[in-house]
């Protein structure tokens, strides 16, 4: 095959490529970094035009026009796998819908059907000499998603990097339909600023890292803050798995902590399933034979994680109630974000001979109005989505302390849970854990 001949046949405009969706197509953007903006905008400018058709995405980094331009629902609902503030604030407004899922499991979902998909849009890297597309940033569910796709338009755009991966990184151009061409800048995440409540939770979890520990971080404050710690300590040979790869690891990597020496599995490779962040995390990566992508099902399976003797799992989570139960994805009924890898790497973690889990946040937050709320609650009652069952419970971490609950019992938990609460909660938690019954009498007060 004459590999440019054929890429040429297939360049089309954005307003050309997207003619190809149909009523009642269900249309797939997969995950982050990967969004097809030019080919988004295209299809937005059909509204009216088509009708029923579902848009699907996921951890959104750049408005999705059909969408935003379309928040009644005319021609096209947006579905997300994962809330970015983007997908927050479509759903917000009623016009966007949330799909739970297990990230672990992601793929799968399209592979037995569970998961319609007609038209896959995505953004790739510049055809190589041999015919191939770089996945780049996002391998995620990627390979599923092309799979069970009937039509395949690839967004090229040589502002994606190049990475290569354990398996599932790139398509041939014999396996696409229609290529647009684009000099978009690729989308990213804000690098979060580290506060000072970030900082002592991170404080906490300091001490129980180790040299030669394989580290999976999430996104946000602590894992910035956690990351400055590290990369200022003596900590040396750590080793990356990782389902989201942000800035938080670039620092890590530039001041040669992680070495990926130590690891179990692929030493010598840091290994992410999907990536966004500065362009300086993307020109770091960008042929870096360090970093290795791979499918979402091998980087949070829970039995791959196990197999890393001292792995250490941190994220964020909103609330946790007495009980042990953990909620990372809603405050309420309102989403806010998604469940992603959290359960994946607890599970995870757990199988791991010296694993570490620390689900992180502030013991209270304000609302818009001045009102202090804690987010340790007696026991979720508004509809709250448990992200994390008490039965998998490992460390809670707040600028207070570290409760650990795995093994502990109803009282045990509700006492160290209250030990790390803000201090004006503590004793109308104390009154609530008692009438919960999951109070002693020789519980400190």
């Amino acid at each position: 095959m004459n590999y440019m001949k054929e890429y040429k046949k297939k360049i089309k405009t954005p307003e050309e490529a997207v003619k190809i969706v149909q009523d009642g197509d269900w249309v797939d953007y997969c995950a982050g970094a990967a969004f097809p903006e030019l080919l988004d905008a295209a299809l937005a400018a059909r509204k009216g035009d088509l009708h029923d058709v579902n848009v699907r995405g996921n951890l959104e980094v750049k408005p999705v026009k059909v969408a935003e331009q379309d928040p009644e629902n005319i021609s096209f609902t947006y579905n997300t796998w994962h809330c970015s503030g983007y997908g927050r604030h479509y759903i917000d407004r009623g016009g966007a819908f949330f799909s739970p899922m297990l990230f672990r499991n992601c793929g799968s979902y399209y592979t037995r059907g569970l998961a319609n998909v007609d038209v896959v849009m995505i953004t790739a890297a510049p055809m190589d000499k041999n015919g191939n597309f770089s996945f780049g940033l996002n391998n995620c569910a990627t390979q599923e998603i092309i799979d069970k796709a009937a039509h395949v338009i690839l967004e090229v755009n040589p502002n994606m990097p190049v990475i290569y991966g354990l398996a599932c990184d790139h398509i041939h151009i014999s396996e696409v339909d229609s290529i647009v061409e684009s000099n978009v800048p690729v989308g990213g995440v804000p690098n979060s600023t580290a506060t000072d409540i970030d900082k002592k939770i991170a404080a906490y979890i300091f001490p129980y890292l180790q040299n030669g520990m394989t580290l999976q971080l999430g996104i946000g404050g602590t894992p910035n803050a956690l990351g400055d710690l590290i990369a200022r300590s003596e900590l040396k040979d750590l080793g990356m798995h990782a389902e989201f790869m942000s800035d938080g690891y670039l620092s890590l990597y530039q001041a040669g902590k992680i070495t990926n020496q130590k690891k179990e599995l692929q030493r010598g490779k840091g290994v992410f399933s999907t990536c966004a962040g500065s362009r300086e995390l993307y020109d770091y990566m960008d042929h870096n034979m360090d970093i290795m992508s791979a499918p979402m099902s091998y980087v949070n399976d829970p039995y791959v994680i196990g197999q890393f003797k001292n792995f250490v799992s941190i994220n964020g989570c909103i609330a946790v109630d007495l009980y042990g139960q953990v909620c990372s994805e809603s405050a309420g009924m309102r989403q806010i974000s998604g469940t992603g890898g959290q359960l994946d790497f607890v599970t995870g973690t757990y199988l791991s001979e010296h694993g570490q889990a620390f689900l992180a946040m502030s013991s209270a937050f304000f609302d818009a109005k001045g009102h202090i709320h804690s987010r340790i609650l007696p026991r979720f009652t508004a509809g709250d989505i448990i992200t994390t069952p008490r039965t998998q419970a490992p460390c809670i971490v707040t600028e207070y302390g570290i409760a650990s609950l795995t093994g502990k019992t109803t009282w045990q938990r509700a006492e160290a849970l209250i030990s790390i609460a803000h201090p004006a909660f503590r004793e109308t938690l104390i009154d609530a854990a008692a009438k919960q019954k999951i109070w002693r009498r020789s519980n400190h007060r």
